[in-house]
């Protein structure tokens, strides 16, 4: 399948463009491909329907909490070979596999894009947003846990991953719920929401957690991977929630796994604390296929989904 392209990489236009941005580029888009300048139709329909959609400040949020999936249209597959053969491979001299230390690389190339999606600047930042209310009546302890997951994945996964972006507070893909954060890398993406518990002993059976014939229900993240995995195919999703100490101790609380409930699985989700996020988001973001690769447009859809 060809790659999609947003209304903004219609357009031309960066996200963060300006109401007269966006006329001005449609203008010129227009020119181009409408059927009297000689045009083709329905690249001047796509044109039109990339207008009406940012134009209007309401459907235009819509549009970016959609990250960009809704009337997406493909490239034509001439335009996407060309795109292709135009992009610089992202491998490391020598043919190697890249690594996560290897030099940071943006897929397009700035130097090959006249108006790429995000500039460089936005583009080179590893953390975008920090945790914000959800309403009137949002609990500090929210809040403050979000801000000590933060702390958790800039002080001892980024700097390790310096490809990795970070991303806080996503609409939930599905119109519903949101996503604490999501750390991108390369074409990996890792959904983390958390929680906080009491020092102890913990059982995770795949679908609850267990202590002392308690049963503790962590946030419900199947479906955000699922919806997530919807939005980018191209992406291999994963969702992981941390439970967090009250007085920020990495190894506690211990988690005991079932049989087949352990990180290593296969599953879509993950209940880890922790030490154990830290270990396996950097086995799971570096050991992808591009971990050296920041990848612009991908990054963009994520950035506009911020609530």
């Amino acid at each position: 399948m060809s790659p999609a392209r947003t209304h903004y990489e219609v357009l031309g236009i960066t996200r963060d463009a300006s109401l007269a941005e966006v006329k001005t580029a449609y203008r010129r888009a227009a020119r181009t491909t409408h059927p009297d300048q000689g045009g083709d139709a329905a690249a001047f329909r796509v044109v039109s329907l990339a207008y009406q959609t940012l134009r209007d400040p309401v459907s235009r949020a819509a549009y970016d909490r959609s990250y960009g999936t809704s009337s997406a249209y493909q490239v034509p597959a001439s335009d996407a070979r060309a795109a292709a053969r135009s992009t610089p491979r992202t491998e490391p001299a020598g043919g190697r596999r890249p690594t996560a230390t290897d030099s940071v690389r943006y897929v397009p190339a700035f130097s090959s894009t006249p108006t790429p999606v995000l500039t460089e600047t936005v583009a080179s930042r590893q953390i975008h947003g920090a945790p914000r209310k959800r309403g009137l009546f949002t609990p500090q302890s929210r809040l403050a846990r979000e801000a000590g997951t933060v702390r958790l994945l800039s002080g001892r996964i980024l700097p390790h991953v310096p490809a990795a972006r970070l991303v806080n507070g996503l609409h939930s893909p599905a119109g519903r719920g949101f996503i604490d954060h999501v750390v991108l890398c390369g074409y990996r993406l890792a959904l983390v929401n958390s929680m906080v518990l009491p020092r102890g002993v913990y059982r995770w059976d795949g679908t609850t957690l267990h202590q002392g014939g308690k049963a503790i229900d962590p946030p419900r993240m199947a479906s955000l991977v699922r919806g997530m995995q919807e939005a980018f195919p191209e992406l291999n999703v994963t969702g992981w929630t941390v439970v967090h100490s009250p007085d920020d101790n990495l190894h506690e609380p211990v988690i005991d796994y079932a049989r087949g409930a352990d990180p290593a699985s296969a599953s879509l989700t993950h209940v880890v604390n922790a030490a154990n996020l830290v270990r396996e988001l950097k086995m799971f973001l570096g050991t992808g296929p591009s971990p050296n690769v920041v990848d612009v447009p991908l990054l963009s859809r994520l950035i506009g989904g911020m609530y």
